[in-house]
């Protein structure tokens, strides 16, 4: 499946044109392409961006918008992504400390006012109708 991957390589517009080229000249083989195309996820990778798709053999690849071409910046953008992976998690750490001392403030003040509220009288007061 050399034709495959050549195809990969030059991307969409590749894809799109043989398709189109293939729909003119035969048309069930553009819609055999068509359907290959939305079979192997290339169609969903289009429309999702970022998607990692199949191709022949089994390997995994980005779509166009993750790979740069330039290793400098594709590790520079690897260790950025990490970084604020990190540092989402340890935001996502403060927040859930800082409900848990919320609600505790919110407890122990509850506790207080339970505690200094007089207590309950024996003797129900009269009622009017009596």
């Amino acid at each position: 499946m050399d034709i495959v991957n050549k195809l990969d390589e030059h991307g969409k517009g590749a894809w799109i044109g043989v398709m189109i080229l293939s729909f003119i000249l035969f048309w069930p083989a553009g819609l055999a392409i068509l359907a290959y195309l939305s079979w192997s996820g290339r169609m969903k990778c289009w429309k999702m961006g970022r998607r990692k798709w199949r191709n022949y053999g089994g390997h995994h690849h980005h779509n166009h918008a993750s790979a740069s071409g330039n290793s400098a910046f594709n590790d520079y953008r690897e260790e950025t992504l990490k970084r604020l992976e990190e540092e989402q998690v340890e935001f996502e750490g403060y927040l859930e400390r800082l409900r848990q001392a919320k609600d505790k403030s919110e407890f122990d003040q509850f506790m207080d006012e339970r505690r200094n509220a007089p207590p309950p009288s024996d003797n129900p007061e009269p009622s009017a109708n009596a």
